[in-house]
């Protein structure tokens, strides 16, 4: 079933994919209302063109990501039909970071969200995930790099389908977005160097960003169709849902 009217709810709004998911919002009527929430104030994006309607946007700024929402914030959220959540550590930007630190970032802050926004959201709620193509679910595997980052995000994955499944009363559906190389202009998806790595997990290696944020839209807006969403699933659904003049260039 669409949403008529959707009010959505942007998370890591300032990122690439976070920033490319609002430009598309604001220039599609079927969403009436895009609340960015962020740790500082998200301007409205100067690229969307002459169909947006920048007015739909909503800046939300939280301060601390693993309390309970104060209630200026829950004013903001409330009554969302959808999430899409484009907040984490990228795999190269963990190396360098502490890693309690990333896991907080990376888990802690979406499990929280989803309990805040949950409590105050309509019924069904689309909550859309964005992680990665290596992200390993199952714990049992040995991911080829970076294990305990790829079996930490795999966990947050499987924490966030189960929240779903253990608060039925609140019509939740997910989904998690797993790219791997993300395109844009002029900007390289994914180094030679690792193109080779991302291909033996046997799925489409790049995604162009605005296929990706398309994809994870119509998620929102028609309902989630499966679990989780591979590179070709999203590449897929953003050709067919977006419109030549649609890509960011």
């Amino acid at each position: 079933m669409q949403a008529v009217g959707m009010k959505l709810i942007v998370v890591g709004a300032t990122g690439l994919v976070g920033s490319e998911v609002i430009r598309l919002a604001l220039r599609n009527p079927s969403v009436v209302s895009v609340v960015a929430v962020a740790r500082k104030p998200v301007p409205a994006p100067t690229n969307a063109g002459p169909e947006s309607q920048t007015s739909k946007l909503q800046s939300v700024v939280l301060e601390d990501w693993t309390s309970p929402y104060p209630e200026d914030v829950i004013e903001h959220i409330k009554d969302a039909d959808a999430c899409i959540w484009a907040l984490g550590v990228t795999p190269t930007q963990s190396k360098d970071m502490d890693f309690a630190a990333v896991t907080t970032i990376c888990h802690d802050y979406t499990l929280n969200a989803l309990t805040n926004m949950t409590a105050h959201a309509r019924n069904p709620f689309r909550f859309v995930y964005t992680s990665g193509v290596a992200a390993e679910r199952d714990q049992e595997k040995t991911p080829p790099f970076l294990a305990d980052y790829l079996h930490m995000r795999g966990r947050t994955e499987t924490a966030i389908l189960d929240f779903a499944t253990q608060h039925p009363d609140r019509g939740i559906e997910i989904t998690v977005a797993k790219p791997g190389g993300i395109a844009s202009p002029g900007r390289e998806a994914i180094g030679p160097q690792f193109l080779a790595l991302v291909e033996t997990f046997g799925h489409t290696a790049t995604v162009h960003v605005s296929e990706l944020a398309a994809a994870m839209l119509d998620q929102c807006l028609h309902g989630v169709t499966k679990d989780p969403l591979w590179g070709e699933d999203l590449v897929e659904i953003g050709r067919r849902v977006l419109r030549e003049g649609d890509y960011l260039r």
